[in-house]
């Protein structure tokens, strides 16, 4: 399983930290999307900037 993550609200005037974790996802357009693989990781940041991103699980394209 993969997740979908896409920015949805600008993080300007946001916690620093919460800044920097976007960064670390690679979101920094609010509308920009990335997929990543499910782990303990990505749920953690996720979890910290969710009031600012929109999430949905993506299936494995392996055949």
């Amino acid at each position: 399983m993969k997740l979908q993550v896409t920015l949805k609200k600008s993080p300007i005037d946001k916690i620093k930290k919460h800044k920097k974790t976007l960064k670390a996802l690679g979101l920094t357009r609010i509308g920009k999307t990335r997929i990543y693989p499910d782990n303990a990781a990505l749920r953690g940041m996720i979890a910290q900037v969710a009031y600012m991103i929109e999430v949905k699980e993506v299936p494995d394209e392996t055949g």
